[in-house]
């Protein structure tokens, strides 16, 4: 596993789309799985958009944890010591590209400079792809909540639109407990039922034209 601050194909990227130019910015909004979902290996999938620009997007999913794989082995393998204060922070897959990259989603001060490594993706919400927060959190420090996916999910020019427009995705407000809640079984559901939405009863309209 990488956890580093290069560019890699699609990683997410600072520029936004513009203003004015039609087109919604969804950073910071879940991407929440309809019964149309074409691609099955985002089958009720809850996806936060960390970066949406007018060269893509880039996501991780939220309800797909890897209990199989241990925190602490994770930083074993990258050479980083940990001490009986370490934190045992939830691993989860993030999305289909680059399994290998790992990515640190975090609770961050509203206000305060951004460091190299840390994409801000809300007012208190951000991304971190450097080895010091991993470091931080081998010694029981860092962000009071963190949680590590693998992988993440990305879209090239226009295709999440385009999904959108197939009626794969529906679009909500990222809450805290989406993002960092450990009720996984239940997220899909209470995605949809924060729009308003019976989850029994777009399951039952799913295959309709």
């Amino acid at each position: 596993m990488s956890i580093t601050p290069e560019s890699h194909g699609r990683s997410p990227e600072r520029r936004r789309l513009s203003d004015g130019g039609g087109q919604t910015n969804l950073t910071g909004k879940v991407l929440i799985a309809m019964p149309g979902m074409a691609d099955p290996r985002f089958e009720r999938s809850v996806v936060l958009v960390c970066a949406h620009t007018d060269e893509g997007a880039m996501g991780l999913v939220l309800n797909r944890p890897m209990p199989e794989i241990d925190f602490g082995d994770l930083l074993e393998q990258l050479g980083i010591a940990t001490d009986a204060s370490a934190r045992r922070i939830e691993v989860r897959f993030g999305g289909p590209v680059e399994p290998g990259r790992g990515f640190v989603l975090h609770n961050v001060p509203e206000h305060g400079d951004d460091p190299e490594g840390r994409l801000r993706i809300g007012r208190t919400l951000a991304m971190t792809t450097t080895r010091d927060i991993l470091e931080d959190l081998a010694h029981g420090h860092g962000p009071a909540s963190a949680v590590l996916a693998l992988g993440y999910a990305g879209w090239g020019p226009g295709q999440l639109e385009a999904e959108m427009l197939q009626n794969g995705w529906l679009t909500g407000d990222g809450a805290e407990e989406l993002i960092f809640g450990a009720d996984h079984h239940d997220k899909w559901q209470s995605a949809l039922r924060a729009q308003g939405i019976d989850p029994s009863l777009l399951s039952a309209a799913s295959g309709r034209a």
